[in-house]
């Protein structure tokens, strides 16, 4: 079955991953960024040419759209993102699609100097032969997740021209701003309808992920005093001076994302803006469990207690926002959706595979919503970089995952 998929989950990905639709955690909109209503219209147009019923793009930007059922069975969700991630170059993406692999190096187009190999990307050791997508060498791929956009659609498309497949009524969902942590909506769960659903967002074949990080968001600002500073002795509190000692104060070698990996957590320094006056650190918070996440936000907050008894002249004011928790604390106590896909996954000649993300998905906020969701693979790999690529045949894997699943929620 997997050659089948093959063709139509590459010319999906080459052209959805064309389309710039990178979010942006600055903006107060909704979506945060016009440019990802291109991809939301754009599958409001292919959902109905495929006969996809009650297909909706609402006023908060997600794509809703039902795959009407055969026979009884659970409700269930399929979802995935639009938005590509602001951390790295977005714009102007040029998909190359390097067929057959010969499992050596791969090279760039638009950046000579960069090498994509086996050896600073291991999954690609196994992967001769396969059809391997990157982008051209100077912005990420967007595999994360346009291939879970593609995964779902080709998924869908399938199931509506093949009746006799039994399946339960299963609904679809394409969020934006995902990658900025805002891609639930208060109001999808209602208007999404299912007893549990599923995120294509996920990475090698075979992982089906139900824990995720515990995530806060944090901004410190620091307002300083403002003097000429031909004239400014006594006088001036430089602000960056204090955010530079914020910056030296928290710790350096045990607690940053560099420095930590399974289930630690840690505080990333994510951007710092401003001026000599007033400046802001926006800092993101993560850890598997509550007690290290609130562990760790009581440590940022010493931190600029202590920096400001060093300057009372100043004002430091830390400002620290829940943004999701591990999908886990919920579904460990009916882990009946993590059975059912992980059934699904063996039904394609897969082990199924369970491990914890170093992120969260747009599950983690609808499982604490009510919606239980965990998290399936796409093959996506080396995500948010110049180096992402994808299999066209790991999502071929997973498109059969989702036939699958849906045959299984039928039975």
């Amino acid at each position: 079955m997997t050659r089948m998929f093959d063709s139509e989950l590459e010319e999906r990905l080459v052209r959805y991953a064309a389309i710039d639709s990178q979010s942006d955690a600055t903006s107060a909109s909704q979506p945060s960024t016009a440019i990802q209503l291109n991809m939301s219209n754009l599958l409001v147009q292919e959902l109905e040419a495929m006969g996809a019923s009650d297909v909706t793009l609402t006023d908060y930007g997600v794509v809703l759209a039902t795959i009407p059922g055969t026979t009884k069975g659970p409700v269930i969700g399929w979802l995935a993102h639009v938005d590509t991630a602001p951390q790295f170059n977005a714009t102007g993406v040029k998909p190359v699609v390097h067929r057959g692999y010969n499992g050596g190096d791969i090279t760039f187009a638009d950046a000579p100097d960069l090498l994509l190999s086996p050896e600073n990307s291991p999954h690609l050791a196994g992967k001769a032969g396969e059809d391997i997508i990157t982008a051209s060498g100077t912005t990420l791929l967007g595999g994360d997740d346009k291939a879970g956009v593609a995964i779902a659609m080709t998924a869908a498309r399938h199931l509506l021209g093949n009746p006799e497949i039994m399946r339960p009524t299963i609904r679809l969902a394409f969020t934006p701003d995902e990658e900025i942590g805002r891609g639930v909506d208060p109001r999808l769960p209602a208007d999404l309808g299912v007893e549990f659903a599923y995120t294509f967002d996920g990475g090698k074949p075979g992982e089906i992920e139900f824990e995720t990080f515990s995530a806060d968001g944090a901004k410190v600002t620091v307002t300083g005093v403002s003097a000429h500073p031909g004239f400014a002795k006594d006088k001036m509190v430089n602000a960056l001076h204090l955010v530079s000692k914020i910056v030296m104060m928290l710790p350096q070698v045990t607690m940053t994302p560099d420095t930590t990996e399974g289930t630690e957590g840690f505080i990333h320094i994510s951007e710092i803006h401003g001026g000599s006056t007033e400046a802001e650190i926006t800092l993101i918070i993560r850890d598997f469990e509550m007690e290290g996440l609130e562990a760790k936000g009581v440590l940022l907050r010493q931190v600029c207690d202590v920096v400001g008894k060093t300057e009372p002249r100043a004002q430091i004011i830390c400002e620290i926002t829940p943004q999701y928790r591990n999908m886990r604390y919920w579904l460990e106590k009916d882990m009946s959706p993590v059975d059912l896909v992980r059934a699904a996954v063996a039904d394609v000649g897969l082990t199924p595979v369970s491990v914890p993300i170093r992120g969260g998905t747009d599950g983690s906020r609808l499982t604490e919503m009510g919606v239980p969701c965990p998290n399936v693979f796409t093959g996506m790999q080396e995500i948010h970089g110049p180096l992402e690529w994808i299999s066209v045949q790991d999502m071929a894997l997973a498109t059969q995952v989702a036939v699958a699943l849906a045959k299984r929620a039928a039975g």
